[in-house]
């Protein structure tokens, strides 16, 4: 069965514009910008609403995310892209969105998926499928050694994505990815000192399918991050906005002596499968609230997403990393239609900003939670 994938990026066409150099960026007749007051732990996954983005696009994109306050963003990096063949990286996609995050003054959270939900990888081609086992953790240090030393901005690395869904029919390899994990995390410690390594787990599906234990059995790292949507198995929203809360509070005890972390937290307006713009805001409020309460026992809160996208182009089975940016936060529903479909209105509908760039009345709430904490 494939991995459900959600995309949240850029797509293809911007690859193409970056690398072909379509648009320059010039700030000579910029307006002059009053700096706001930002917060480092809290961020915002900024995409771009279509696939077809301009550079000068995408940079207004990221500029407008920046003026909310926020003080970071997640990267989604694949070792595939990154290093299609063995020891030569290509860092034209990368360069240009951490071009972005640079110039808006924003941390970044690396997701690099040495887990990916239910699947490994992606890895490159020559590397090939290995098992966990065979995987490498030296030439896991090698790549991630190469991106931090060339982005300074990043300042914590994700390194499994759902990673309760993996292990939730072989829990026999949680032993061996903990030694994993240990032999990178030395490795990246003793060159990079002070960015923060951890996982993330996907909270709706442990407490749904009540895989506490998995998080509990993988309490490794810096932080135990998580994603959360308020949805049942197969994607429909179920809870309140204060139901939602008091599940996040959950996340303060799995995480045991180690700090907490908010990956990607999301509520869509998307009335197919339960949401509205009105319970959005409220969801803003509660976890603005959430966050003000247990603010020393997390290391970062980051919202999913800016932007809508177009109906029916979120979800999508993965024939290849390279189409897109991707996301693995709230999936791991399956593969049925029934799903999918439910999967492709909840994300194409998580953005605090319609597919026409017009905000909804959560982005201004969305400011207003962060200038209050600022």
């Amino acid at each position: 069965m494939d991995k459900k994938i959600l995309g949240v990026g850029i797509g293809v066409a911007v690859v193409i514009a970056i690398a072909a150099g379509v648009l320059s960026i010039s700030n000579d007749s910029s307006p002059e910008v009053i700096p706001v007051k930002t917060n480092e732990k809290i961020g915002l996954v900024i995409n771009s609403p279509s696939q077809s983005v301009t550079l000068q696009e995408l940079d207004e994109i990221y500029s407008t995310a920046s003026e909310s306050g926020i003080g970071r963003s997640n990267v989604y990096l694949f070792w595939n892209l990154i290093e299609p063949e063995r020891g030569e990286f290509n860092w034209q996609y990368s360069d240009a969105l951490m071009s972005f995050n640079k110039k808006n003054d924003l941390k970044v959270t690396l997701y690099f998926s040495i887990i990916n939900g239910e699947t490994l990888g992606p890895f490159p081609d020559w590397i090939g499928k290995p098992p966990l086992q065979s995987l490498g953790e030296d030439r896991v240090v090698n790549v991630l050694d190469a991106i931090l030393s060339r982005y300074d901005i990043v300042d914590t690395v994700i390194l499994a994505g759902e990673t309760e869904s993996q292990f939730r029919y072989y829990e026999q390899n949680i032993p061996v990815y903990k030694e994993l994990f240990t032999g990178i995390y030395d490795g990246i410690k003793e060159k990079h000192p002070d960015v923060k390594i951890g996982n993330a787990f996907a909270l709706h599906q442990v407490l749904n399918k009540n895989l506490r234990y998995i998080v509990t059995d993988l309490d490794v790292g810096d932080f135990v991050a998580f994603s959360y949507s308020p949805v049942d198995t197969v994607g429909d929203m179920v809870k309140t906005p204060q139901q939602a809360q008091e599940e996040l509070q959950e996340i303060i005890d799995l995480a045991g002596d180690k700090k907490s972390a908010i990956f990607e937290i999301s509520w869509s307006t998307s009335d197919f499968v339960g949401g509205s713009e009105d319970s959005q805001i409220e969801f803003l409020e509660k976890s603005f609230e959430f966050y003000a309460e247990n603010e020393s026992e997390l290391e970062f809160f980051t919202w999913y997403r800016q932007n809508d996208k177009p109906e029916g182009t979120c979800a999508f089975e993965v024939q290849g990393i390279g189409e897109d940016k991707l996301t693995v936060g709230g999936s791991g529903f399956g593969s049925s239609e029934h799903v999918i479909e439910r999967l492709n209105h909840y994300v194409c509908n998580a953005g605090l900003f319609d597919e026409n760039g017009n905000p909804k009345p959560s982005w201004d709430e969305f400011k207003n939670q962060i200038q209050m904490l600022n």
